[in-house]
């Protein structure tokens, strides 16, 4: 396909919550998305194009397992082959599992952060190489671990922790070609993975939580997503290595 004057944005995990909500907003700004989607996800892909569409938007399915690089790698060509270009690359893609200290196994704590931390590392990589100069990329972290811990979730919080650090030095290096690179740290935002009542808070766990935020309620993907957009649009064209809390101000208000 010949070149689209359109700008292009790939997104891992958008097959709901925070990702689909980005590629929703992504339409609604004229960008295209390549929609990365995990073949174990229990969500359809299909619904987050559905919502594309019907916003006036392009995009494309694409799965990916951003535990594999040539995964991620041809997830990004995607969007080259697709649209014969690259502007944004959006790492989203995460998992959240409880495990007390003592029960975390070496397994457990590579896995966790192959998908959260290193799954983060391959994405921005691959869309670092296809991208051309003056591009932007965002990385997905988490109030757990990008500011507060969270027992039972040491290998979590870690590796949400490390994301900082890697885009502080991925924006240090790419600086030079105009290539920005962000993060965002969402607080309690709700989404599949929040609403998961084994490894997270569940439905009634966040109703409780949102009366000590300050803006009375949890957060919804729709406002982390215009977040991110804001991050990769030209608004921020002197924004680089930062990390940018969306929480209602839950962390600014001390618990009595």
């Amino acid at each position: 396909m010949s070149p689209d004057a359109a700008q292009v944005a790939v997104i891992t995990g958008a097959a709901s919550g925070i990702g689909r909500a980005l590629a929703v907003h992504y339409a609604g700004r004229g960008v295209h998305s390549v929609i990365g989607t995990f073949p174990g996800d229990p969500h359809d892909p299909e619904e987050t194009l559905r919502q594309v569409k019907d916003a006036g938007g392009q995009a494309v399915i694409q799965e990916v397992d951003v535990r594999s690089t040539p995964s991620v790698d041809a997830f990004a060509q995607r969007a080259v082959d697709e649209y014969g270009r690259l502007d944004y690359a959006v790492a989203n893609a995460g998992i959240l599992r409880n495990s007390p200290l003592g029960e975390m196994t070496d397994d457990r704590w590579e896995d966790m952060l192959d998908v959260d931390l290193t799954g983060v590392l391959r994405t921005l990589r691959a869309g670092s190489t296809r991208m051309a100069d003056g591009g932007a990329m965002v990385a997905v972290s988490s109030i757990a671990g990008g500011v507060y811990g969270w027992e039972e979730h040491a290998h979590y919080a870690a590796a949400k922790a490390g994301v900082l650090g890697l885009v502080r030095s991925v924006a240090a290096e790419l600086g030079p070609r105009g290539i920005r690179a962000n993060a965002v740290i969402p607080g309690l935002i709700e989404t599949p993975q929040s609403l998961d009542p084994v490894n997270s808070l569940g439905p009634e766990g966040l109703q409780r939580a949102g009366r000590d935020i300050p803006w009375g309620r949890v957060g919804r993907p729709e406002e982390v997503a215009s977040v991110i957009g804001f991050l990769t649009s030209d608004a921020a064209a002197y924004v680089t290595g930062q990390s940018l809390i969306v929480d209602g101000g839950l962390t600014i208000k001390m618990r009595a």
